[in-house]
């Protein structure tokens, strides 16, 4: 093992490998036989529907077709199930399709300036109920609506709040609950679970509010029982939760046992399912032990069983009478999809995600918790540099790379990701942060960023170098930032007002959140509000906090990335702070890719950003 300068170490793990194995899987449902699932693929940037069965598996999607809501921009919910067929949605046209197994799909909404997602079928009217976004010439508009499969008229099911999601239909098909919110609130912060009861003709009752009329918690992911009674995760005690209507149609709902701690993330995308109830008192849930997410089945009066221990991240819970069905993914390797044997545990592989990195050559994550500048706790992942092929020169300590995810209000997990053993690979270390407001740590750490967004999180930042420095992992005096969306604003703030950094990264980061605010999409609409303040009231915060107008604050070169089509940060927001910098002498590289949205799909972009990021990097080693 020829010693290497960190940084420089020489890799078989090319950025096309990386990009890649960021081929994964979105959403899964059983039935049809078995189970069918969407896979995204970044080699064309489409996302596909699979169907297994016991008997062969096989791609149900037309040919040049890609699945994908873009209801609030982030979707989710893209496809339903049927005893016959199913549903889904075209990212094209955003409408919604009907297709019956072997058949051709037909249109079965046809208001081209609407979006669709969330589907679920409703087997008594043989209609599919969905989230309707209408983009009109003065607002967009939310409603949910049920789309006749026959061809009889499109009803309004439900309107008149800002916000829905999660319509979920009893088994005998006589209740319909959902989520609902109002501006100025978002799906994690306040909503509430509704319920209507199917009228004689078809059509549903006047909605009924079950929970969360004080606007005191955040409900998500309704589902009815086998005994007909009402499930939802609420956040009202300081965990997402699963809570249970006392009987069927009570309308009151009491907690069940469960461990606290979060059994859900945070509702950005629709569709989740991060739970299943099965039988009388039993309940299959993942939930964050802190240091990792874990699945379990077991009985509510007491005792589990830990199922599939050697993942580390569950998502999309879904089961039939033989098996528990799950996207899982582990430290060593990217998500899979496993059927998990009700009666054994045993488990069977149904898909997975090519890697041609040898687990030998993976950099485990290490848990971090380390102590913020006002003796809060914050949480991550430390990966050390890693490479069997190469040595550290003597008495050198790796530089660092800070990881920052979006939202801010969503979070990192324990689980193989691409792009960190790209960075590993080559003599780098990385953290990865779930700095404070990130979910999976409770509704209070979660609500932490309240009016502190470019400050706590800084903060946070900082000192996780100074917490790694002082266990001699890592050379402080070469560390840098990167982060996407709200990730890249924290990166931009870091390096505006400290000198931490030697440099950074902004991929499709907000750079000037006034210009955020004026331009953003209805769905984080009022969040600029909530993360830092109302600009009438406090503007001196979005002074001291907006990097664009502290261009000159900034000393450390920066590289920007940016999609052309992207509708969350505009590309003239990132062009105008990269015409800041380079007035200010600041050296700068801005990448657009055209035909890229708000987060990059296609390999070859994926691939060319690790490129260009760490060329830029290696110049300040």
């Amino acid at each position: 093992m020829p010693a290497q300068p960190y940084g420089h170490w020489p890799s078989d793990w090319s950025s096309l490998a990386a990009a890649a194995a960021g081929r994964d899987f979105a959403e899964l449902r059983a039935g049809l036989g078995g189970l069918v699932w969407s896979e995204f693929d970044p080699a064309d940037g489409r996302t596909r529907l699979w169907r297994w069965t016991p008997q062969q598996r096989q791609c149900l999607s037309p040919d040049l077709v890609s699945v994908r809501s873009r209801v609030y921009e982030y979707g989710g919910g893209a496809f339903c199930l049927s005893d016959l067929g199913l549903a889904w949605v075209n990212e094209a046209d955003q409408q919604v399709y009907w297709q019956v197994l072997g058949g051709e799909p037909q249109p079965i909404s046809r208001l081209l300036h609407c979006r669709y997602g969330d589907l679920n079928y409703d087997r008594l009217l043989h209609a599919v109920l969905a989230v309707e976004e209408e983009h009109g010439d003065q607002a967009v508009v939310h409603r949910l609506v049920s789309l006749s499969c026959a061809g009889e008229p499109r009803q309004v099911v439900a309107q008149g709040a800002d916000f829905y999601s999660a319509p979920t239909l009893s088994g005998d098909g006589q209740r319909l609950a959902w989520i609902e919110w109002d501006r100025p609130y978002q799906p994690w912060l306040a909503t509430r679970l509704c319920v209507a009861q199917r009228l004689s003709d078809g059509t549903w009752s006047a909605p009924q509010t079950v929970a969360g009329q004080a606007m005191d918690q955040a409900l998500q992911q309704p589902l009815f029982d086998p005994q007909q009674r009402l499930l939802v995760m609420s956040d009202v005690h300081g965990f997402w939760q699963p809570w249970r209507e006392t009987q069927a149609g009570s309308g009151l709902l009491q907690p069940l046992p469960a461990k606290p701690c979060d059994h859900a993330g945070a509702p950005w995308q629709m569709g989740a399912r991060s739970y299943q109830v099965f039988a009388q008192g039993m309940l299959l849930s993942g939930f964050n032990s802190g240091y990792g997410w874990l699945l379990d089945s077991h009985e509510l009066a007491g005792g589990q069983r830990r199922l599939a221990s050697e993942y580390s991240r569950f998502r999309q819970l879904a089961m039939d009478e033989q098996y528990f069905y799950v996207i899982a993914a582990s430290p060593l390797r990217p998500s899979n999809i496993l059927a998990i044997e009700r009666s054994s545990g045993a488990l069977r592989v149904l898909a997975s995600t090519p890697c041609a990195l040898p687990a030998t050559e993976v950099s485990p994550p290490e848990p971090l918790n380390y102590p913020t500048a006002d003796g809060q706790l914050c949480h991550g992942f430390f990966y050390p540099p890693h490479n069997s092929r190469c040595s550290a020169q003597p008495l050198q300590r790796p530089p660092l790379l800070v990881f920052l995810h979006g939202g801010p209000t969503s979070a990192c997990y324990p689980a193989f990701d691409p792009r960190i053993q790209f960075w590993t690979q080559r003599g780098f270390a990385v953290a990865d942060l779930n700095y404070r407001g990130s979910s999976g740590f409770g509704r209070a750490y979660r609500l932490s960023l309240h009016g502190t967004w470019g400050e706590a999180e800084v903060a946070d930042a900082e000192a996780l170098v100074d917490h790694l420095a002082a266990r001699d992992l890592i050379d402080p005096q070469r560390a840098f930032i990167r982060g996407a969306s709200a990730g890249g604003y924290t990166a931009l703030c870091a390096l505006a007002f400290s000198r931490v950094f030697r440099a950074g990264a902004s991929l499709y980061g907000v750079s000037d959140p006034l210009r955020l605010r004026a331009t953003t999409h209805k769905f984080e609409a009022d969040y600029l509000d909530w993360l830092i303040g109302d600009p009438l009231q406090h503007p001196q915060r979005y002074a001291a906090r907006t990097p664009l107008r502290h261009a000159a604050a900034i000393r450390a070169p920066v590289i920007f990335f940016q999609g052309g089509l992207d509708a969350v940060v505009l590309p003239e927001q990132t062009a105008q702070m990269v015409s800041a910098l380079q007035q200010q002498g600041v050296e700068v590289e801005s990448i657009t890719y055209a035909e890229e949205r708000h987060g990059f799909r296609q390999a070859e972009n994926l691939a060319d950003a690790l490129d260009r990021e760490l060329a830029f990097y290696q110049r300040y080693l």
